[in-house]
């Protein structure tokens, strides 16, 4: 979903890890989020509410917000789901 998300700007080629953040290293925007969001949303459906995850975060925390971060809160979203 990332990829699809960076190849729209052009950036297909680059390295993006745990520790990358969405703003600071991909120079991502809050458009770029809900775009992210609506993402998350087509594949998994309710079981991952990324605004909740958002709401949930101070405004540092979310200019801060890594690859890593948003994989943990996917996980266990889908865990807690099957867990149900």
């Amino acid at each position: 979903m990332l990829a699809t998300l960076l190849d729209e700007y052009g950036l297909d080629d680059v390295e993006v890890r745990m520790e990358t953040t969405f703003n600071r290293d991909l120079e991502l925007e809050s458009i770029d989020l809900v775009t992210l969001a609506g993402l998350l949303g087509e594949r998994y459906g309710d079981r991952v509410n990324f605004a909740e995850f958002l709401a949930g975060m101070a405004f540092d925390e979310i200019i801060e917000l890594t690859v890593g971060r948003l994989v943990e809160h996917v996980v266990r979203s889908l865990e807690a789901a099957e867990a149900v």
